[in-house]
């Protein structure tokens, strides 16, 4: 992970960082000195409670602006609104995320539910990037400042769930997006990762935590007999964001306590 203030000066976005991973990911952007823009929907107490922990740990400067990602409209309106505020974008986390109201049988799954959960998880990054790119390509810093876009997807990219496929097929496509968009931008000298968490304890997590404790506690499910918190998708990208892969882009980082690792 980057050193205290080792990103003073340079602009990070998160979207979604108001609570869960969002949070954590801001935090430890904050302790290296980033000046941190926290996105948020509709809980404007969450998202000042992020911004509060990130300038307590070292943030130079930690702002919340409202918008929901899942509006092309809003998602322009919130990149222009960055620009406007701090004059530069060096890092954007796609964060934002959304799990079905209601989890039901891939037989089951409503249209509704499907048009829900893949505008927020799937079209509002695929769109909102291409509006991140003209923003760095526009903002004047310098060509050798390393710009990175990040996209925080899910072990749901690989693993199936058939009680929310809709969120299934949301996390697969956005890790096709991140591969798209590293191929595309490799050449403007804009750095493209997946972060791919594994069972992460966050709000979205509480009402199944139970039910994967046992899995975890004798490794049947991670490697690594905890769950996953936060703060250690954070530090992914915090180490990211300071240099710690300077000679790679695309790729994808587990952050699963070795989910990933297929066993016999």
């Amino acid at each position: 992970m980057g050193a205290r203030g080792e990103l003073r000066g340079r602009v990070g976005v998160v979207t979604g960082g108001g609570r869960g991973i969002g949070r954590g990911v801001v935090r430890e952007l904050g302790r290296c000195g980033m000046r941190v823009v926290v996105n948020y929907r509709s809980d404007a107490e969450a998202a000042a409670v992020s911004c509060a922990g990130a300038m307590e740990v070292g943030a130079e400067l930690a702002v919340a602006i409202q918008a929901d990602v899942s509006d092309l409209v809003a998602g322009k309106g919130l990149v222009g609104e960055v620009i406007e505020r701090l004059g530069r974008i060096d890092l954007w986390v796609h964060n934002a995320g959304i799990a079905p109201a209601e989890r039901r049988d891939v037989l089951e799954t409503t249209l509704e539910s499907w048009e829900r959960v893949l505008g927020t998880n799937l079209r509002g990054p695929y769109f909102l990037t291409q509006e991140v790119v003209r923003a760095m390509r526009a903002d004047g810093a310098g060509a050798e400042t390393d710009r990175q876009i990040h996209f925080i997807t899910s072990v749901s990219s690989e693993f199936v769930s058939v009680n929310r496929g809709e969120y299934c097929v949301a996390k697969a496509g956005l890790s096709m997006v991140a591969k798209l968009f590293a191929a595309r931008l490799a050449e403007e000298g804009i750095r493209v990762f997946e972060i791919r968490p594994g069972l992460i304890r966050t709000e979205m997590t509480a009402g199944v935590e139970a039910a994967y404790q046992g899995r975890i506690e004798t490794g049947q499910l991670p490697m690594i007999r905890r769950w996953g918190e936060a703060e250690d998708v954070g530090r992914v990208v915090a180490s990211l964001a300071c240099g710690g892969l300077p000679y790679a882009t695309g790729n994808v980082i587990e952050v699963d306590g070795g989910m990933h690792v297929r066993r016999l």
